[in-house]
């Protein structure tokens, strides 16, 4: 289901009524009149609700002798919430271009021309952005002295020290036996 599909069919089952005619329906299959009588409504607005519920794949029909016999669509429902909120969402480009200007945004306001950094973010989300840039002067997986790592940071910054146990903290570089390597 499309993420649209999908809204629309949590907004159609937002009715009592269709709530009502949904349970009669997962015990047996049954007709507009009967459904009607069962649940007290008139045949035109039970025929309404099941319009609105066939639109969103939520039943079929059939025929039987000279009834329209409705079904609940079984498979409609068998998926969960958390899978559907697993699903990519049609605007994960935008959020993602978003998140891009954000990152870009952060950076400009941390760092001067010459690719030093003003100050440390107190802002946990802007930290993690600025740390994560530092740790891209570092090459994966390869060892470093914690000198070779002060010298690095200080390119950057004069407060080494706490940048690069930020750093470690964070989880962009690990720490082992006095050396250290980038994640």
């Amino acid at each position: 289901m499309t993420e649209q599909e999908t809204v629309a069919f949590f907004k159609c089952l937002a009715d009592k009524s269709r709530l009502q005619i949904l349970r009669s329906l997962a015990k047996e299959d049954l007709y507009v009149e009967l459904l009607a009588e069962r649940l007290g409504l008139k045949p035109s607005t039970v025929s309404f609700h099941l319009k609105k519920l066939s639109d969103v794949g939520a039943v079929t029909s059939h025929k039987s002798q000279y009834y329209t016999m409705y079904a609940l669509r079984r498979e409609a429902f068998d998926r969960t919430i958390l899978s559907i909120l697993s699903e990519e969402s049609d605007e994960a480009a935008l959020q993602a271009e978003r998140e891009a200007a954000y990152r870009q945004k952060v950076l400009d306001s941390f760092f001067d021309n010459d690719g030093r950094l003003k100050t440390i973010p107190a802002q946990h989300k802007k930290r993690l952005i600025v740390l994560e840039r530092l740790a891209e002067a570092f090459a994966p997986d390869k060892a470093y002295t914690e000198r070779e790592v002060n010298l690095t940071i200080a390119d950057f910054h004069d407060d080494f020290c706490t940048l690069r146990r930020d750093l470690v903290d964070e989880g962009f570089m690990q720490r082992s036996d006095g050396v250290y390597k980038r994640r």
